[in-house]
Parts: structure tokens; sequence; C-alpha cells
């Protein structure tokens, strides 16, 4: 049962996101001055936090994804910026070299930071504005193998559709995938209100 102090903290994510991306449609012009508070409250009361992404598998990730693919859920965020997700992240993002493909891979780095390669041939950088360095977890497979940063370089932000916060491979094995310390902490009571593991399972589509 969902305490009263984890439904506050649950609806005071919520409203923030609600607002967040009722804001973002209002500066694009989806919508008009008129329609902002009734869609705030729409997207409060209709709308939920996560959504729930199966995917085929690979090495690159695991064990946090199994080789044979599973059902992953997935954190919405409506402003990826770097007080929202966080370096030891796992997030799912668009495939830099198949726009059409999503992969999964951990943030290792954001704006500002200084990138030095272990080879002295390659020359320091530092990270532009909203982009981010991603790896997968699997340190044993080679850049090619891993498909991340390492192959594809800096990767915009705008490309992350999410932060990945469960994770079910089988019926029998899943659980919470361990992202940085502020991101567990403020995605605890999204997990104790929407995760439905039961629910995941019965749609696996893998």
């Amino acid at each position: 049962m969902v305490s009263l102090s984890t439904w506050f903290r649950y609806a005071a994510h919520k409203f923030e996101y609600s607002i967040s991306l009722t804001w973002k449609k209002y500066n694009v012009g989806q919508i008009n001055s008129t329609e902002l508070t009734d869609a705030i409250w729409k997207n409060f009361f209709q709308g939920k936090l996560t959504f729930t992404h199966w995917t085929k598998g690979g090495e690159a990730m695991a064990p946090i994804v199994s080789p044979t693919g599973g059902a992953l859920l997935v954190r919405k965020l409506a402003n990826l910026s770097p007080t929202q997700v966080f370096v030891g992240d796992v997030v799912l993002l668009k495939d830099p070299e198949k726009s059409d493909d999503l992969i999964i891979r951990r943030l290792a780095a954001l704006e500002g930071y200084e990138m030095v390669s272990s080879d002295e041939k390659d020359e320091p950088f530092v990270l532009e504005k909203d982009q981010c360095w991603v790896l997968a977890d699997n340190q044993a497979l080679k850049p090619k193998e891993a498909r991340d940063s390492r192959l594809f370089g800096p990767v915009p932000m705008t490309d992350i559709l999410g932060r990945v916060i469960y994770s079910l491979r089988t019926a029998v094995d899943h659980g919470l995938v361990e992202n940085s310390g502020i991101a567990m902490n403020q995605d605890a009571p999204v997990l104790a209100v929407e995760l439905d593991v039961e629910e995941m399972a019965k749609n696996n589509k893998t």
C-alpha cells in the first residue's frame, strides 16, 4: 500500500511534469494562452509519468537488459537538462546511427565535462551545451560492439526519451535499474504508484 507522503511526492512530480510539458507546447505554438491552464490539469489527471518499452535485447547493457530482451519501465522527462538527468542514469535514446531505432545506454558525462581519451593521440574536448556522452555497461565489449559514444561521439540531449527505472527480463527475473542516487530518490514515488510488474509480464512482447 502506498503511503500518503509517497502520494504527495508523486503528485508533486506529476504536477511539475504537467507544467513543463504544457509550457513546452505553449512555447512552440501548439496551444494558446487560454488553453494553458486546461492543458496542465488535463496532463495532470489523465497522463502517466512512465511508459513501457519492449527491447529485443543485446549484450551492451547486460545484465540490466537481457540478451534475449524484455520490458523496461521508462520515466518520462519533460526537461532534459542537468537538473533532470544525471551522470549514472540509464536512458532510452534515439539510435544516432539508425534514427528509427532506440537504444539503452548509461549517461557518463553531460555538458561542460572535459573528455580525455586514453589514447594520447586524441585531443581533449569539452561537451557543448545540451550534449551528453553515453556508454554501454558491458565494458568487455569493444566500441564497435558496444555502439556507444566511443563510436558515434556526443549525443544531443534532445535524443533522450526518458530514464529507465525498472527492467523485466522474465516473469521471475526483474528489478529496479540502478541509476544515480538523486534519480532513484526522485523516481521512488513514481515506481510506488505506477509500477505494475504483473501487467508488464503479461504484455511482454519478447
